[in-house]
């Protein structure tokens, strides 16, 4: 086990969650963004691997534990105002979103309306069906 000093410099909201950005290392596209608390982000560098806190669960959620999604980590980083985490990851089978396409960012403001500009890479039934 590694010194946990780290944890305490992040500016945790009252919650005690922080904001998680995670981004493709290789391209730099913004993948997703998730909540952490402390022990997902303590075992995120101890597992390098990305691991968030859910809130609707209300328990951890290991990136890719159902879908085989995993985001593998690269590199971390912490904002100026110590209060948003960024996450280089590598994103194993190239989904980040539950709906199937390659990151959560697929809908567009074009005309005053939200259309969805990226595809489905894979069907979500077929991802979530066990």
């Amino acid at each position: 086990m590694q010194d946990n000093d780290f944890l305490d410099t992040i500016a945790w909201n009252s919650d005690g969650l922080v904001p998680a950005i995670a981004q493709d290392h290789q391209s730099g596209q913004i993948l997703m963004m998730a909540w952490m608390n402390r022990e997902a982000l303590q075992l995120t560098v101890e597992e390098q691997r990305a691991i968030y806190w859910s809130r609707s669960r209300q328990k951890l959620w290991r990136k890719g534990e159902e879908s085989g999604h995993v985001q593998e980590l690269k590199d971390i980083r912490l904002d100026c105002d110590n209060d948003v985490i960024l996450l280089k990851v590598e994103q194993l089978g190239g989904i980040a979103c539950h709906t199937g396409r390659h990151h959560c960012f697929y809908k567009q403001l074009i005309d005053g309306q939200w259309q969805s500009v990226d595809p489905v890479v894979k069907n979500p039934q077929d991802i979530y069906s066990k």
